[in-house]
Formats: structure tokens, C-alpha cells, sequence
């Protein structure tokens, strides 16, 4: 079994003009099962050396209170070198031990006069329902194409209790009711974690999610007042992140992928 993790940065519904957040990102870890348990560990590992040993009790990785200005919550006062370090410690896992990242950006204006030519069963102008269609198509081809023929692959998300009619519509519309050749095939399985803040594998997909968000955000001119090393350090993790994401030969096959414009 492959699972594949999703969580997203800068949802803010169906508003599309926002100017603090210009930019939707859905992102996540692909893990193998055989995976698991070294990356927990090693996870774990990382976090303890950071505390000196002394991880505050009830601990979760939470990217917007470890990458705020000063840090907040158990990050609260800390200096941002060791924070930052933090972060590149916690990324430099995904290519340490092999996995790899996928996701979908786009600027949410370039929704604004987008017309759908396909009958869908969600709102097509919708960032993050548009984000996990086409998400799953990826995954089912990554899993078909790359993964062997016996592998199959879970879908494990982050709930959001908003987008829960829509997501298990997809879902139902992607496996049963579209023409053969869209179907989903190879992933077998969707599921919630049952606290999905103490995913380890949740809590790192959010910090990928957030490092592209704030990436593409300086990098599509959004953050015109940002330092140079912030933006240093926002390109060093993004580029981090772009080597563990795996392209195909076809548009279907795409992990990585920043909308600007589009006709759906």
C-alpha cells in the first residue's frame, strides 16, 4: 500500500480576491507502508534533538507557529536560525528517505472568469476542489504507471468539515460514474485520520504546503517587500521540496504543478 497525504495552505473558501493570500496550495507526502515506521522515528528524532531532549508535552508541528515572525506556541521566542534549521532538518527527510512530494497551486483570481467545459460534480471555480480532482488523477496514474501492478494506494487528508459533501461527491463521481478512461482504479481508499494534527506525515505535508505557498507568493510578485533572506530561504525550500516531486511525459502526470490562467 502507498499512502498519499494531503493537506493545504491558504484556503480561504470561494474568495478569490484575496490579497493576503493570493495563492491555494494542496500538497502532501506519498510514503510506502514499508516506509512508515522509519519516518515516524526519524521525525521524532529530529524534534527531540531541537528540545534538547525536552519535547513539550502534547507536541505537534504546526508550520504557521514555527515560521511566524517570532515564533509562536512552543516555538514562542525562539530564535528564527534554529527554527529555520528546524525546518530544513524536517524537509531534508523527504529526500532522505525517499519520498516524494506532490501538489497542485494556482493563483485564485485566475478562477475568477474560468469556464468549465465538462459537466462537474462539484464547483469547478472552487480552489480546493479543483485542487484534489485533479490530485487524484495524478495519483492514480502515479500509482499505475510507477508503482507496479499489484500496488494500490490510500488517500489519507486532513478533514475539513466545509469541503466533506464535495470531496466524498468526487470521489463517488471519479470511481463509478465518469467515462472508463477517467476512472479511478488504483486508489483503493479514502480516509480521514482520526486526529489528523498528530499525523506526523499530515503535519509534514502542511509544512510543504506552506513552504510553496510562501515561495510562489514572493516569487509571482506578491511580496514585493520581502528581505532577501527570506526569499533566500523560501527558494532553498522549494527547491528541496521541486527534487522530490516526479514528472511524467503527460500533463496527467504531473505532481508539481502552478495554475496562472486557465480554461477547464
Amino acid at each position: 500500500m502507498h499512502f498519499f497525504y494531503l493537506d493545504e495552505s491558504g484556503d480561504t473558501g470561494a474568495n478569490l480576491q484575496d490579497a493576503q493570500q493570493p495563492i491555494f496550495v494542496l500538497a502532501g507526502l506519498s510514503v510506502a507502508d514499508k516506509k512508515w515506521n522509519n519516518t515516524k522515528e526519524s521525525l521524532d528524532r529530529i524534534i527531540s534533538d531541537y528540545f534538547n531532549g525536552n519535547v513539550p508535552p502534547g507536541f505537534e508541528v504546526h508550520s504557521n507557529e514555527l515560521l511566524s515572525p517570532n515564533g509562536e506556541g512552543p516555538f514562542d521566542g525562539h530564535p528564527i536560525q534554529d527554527r529555520l534549521q528546524l525546518v530544513r532538518d524536517l524537509l531534508g527527510l523527504i529526500n532522505e528517505l525517499g519520498h516524494h512530494v506532490h501538489f497542485f497551486a494556482l493563483e485564485k483570481e485566475s478562477l475568477l472568469n474560468a469556464e468549465c467545459a465538462f459537466n462537474t460534480v462539484y464547483d469547478s471555480n472552487h480552489p480546493y476542489l479543483l485542487s484534489f480532482d485533479y490530485l487524484i488523477t495524478y495519483m492514480n496514474w502515479h500509482v499505475k504507471e510507477n508503482l507496479g501492478q499489484s500496488a494500490r494506494g490510500m488517500i489519507v487528508l486532513d478533514e475539513k468539515e466545509e469541503h466533506h459533501e464535495s470531496v466524498e461527491a468526487i470521489i463517488q463521481n471519479r470511481r463509478f460514474e465518469v467515462p472508463n478512461n477517467q476512472k479511478v482504479k488504483w486508489i483503493v481508499e479514502f480516509s480521514y485520520p482520526i486526529d489528523s494534527r498528530k499525523n506526523p506525515m499530515i503535519q509534514l505535508s502542511d509544512l510543504v504546503a506552506l513552504c510553496i505557498r510562501r515561495f510562489l507568493e514572493i516569487e509571482k510578485g506578491y511580496k514585493p517587500n520581502t528581505p532577501n533572506v527570506v526569499k533566500t530561504f523560501y527558494a532553498e525550500c522549494f527547491d528541496t521540496i521541486d527534487k522530490r516531486v516526479k514528472v511524467g511525459s503527460s500533463s496527467s502526470g504531473k505532481e508539481g504543478v502552478l495554475i496562472t490562467s486557465m480554461t477547464i
